[in-house]
């Protein structure tokens, strides 16, 4: 079984599902799913995002996102939605909401489930990525095993 450890910002979308799930082809996968509330990143930066990527209604709305303990409540439904999809799938799967510090949670679940991969799958985050300050560049220096970087699809 291999297992992979899955860091989202929000619902998996069918064809996110069908991403992972075919990454390995006929393997088995078993994920641990970690949901960082998007609520929780710079406001600005996720304008800058939305209008990089011609989303201009979308940051037009940034400050209608929850944050902090606001954003628990979706952020619970959009992990039970995420392992129900990667189950419907054919796939195990368990998570949790990251509540902080989510490369430090990350690397510990690493360890704990020996895990044989990273996935990060997240909106284009440019500035972030930019400065290498993204949850992808900094997970590389946080885990020893391969971390992916995966668009997600936008709803």
């Amino acid at each position: 079984m291999f297992t992979t450890v899955l860091m989202i910002e929000k619902p998996l979308a069918p064809a996110d599902v069908e991403l992972v799930t075919s990454l390995h082809g006929d393997e088995q996968v078993s994920f641990v799913v970690l949901m960082q509330p998007r609520g929780d990143q710079d406001r600005l930066l996720r304008a800058v995002d939305d209008v990089a990527l011609g989303y201009l209604e979308d940051a037009a709305h940034e400050d209608r996102e929850p944050e902090g303990d606001d954003a628990a409540p979706a952020a619970e439904r959009a992990l039970a939605h995420s392992l129900d999809a990667l189950r419907a799938a054919g796939s195990e799967a368990v998570g949790e909401v990251v509540e902080s510090h989510p490369l430090d949670l990350l690397r510990s679940v690493v360890e704990q489930t020996h895990a044989d991969e990273v996935i990060v799958l997240t909106a284009p985050h440019f500035v972030e990525e930019f400065f290498h300050r993204d949850w992808t560049s900094r997970a590389r220096h946080k885990v020893g095993v391969p971390v992916l970087k995966l668009f997600a699809q936008h709803d």
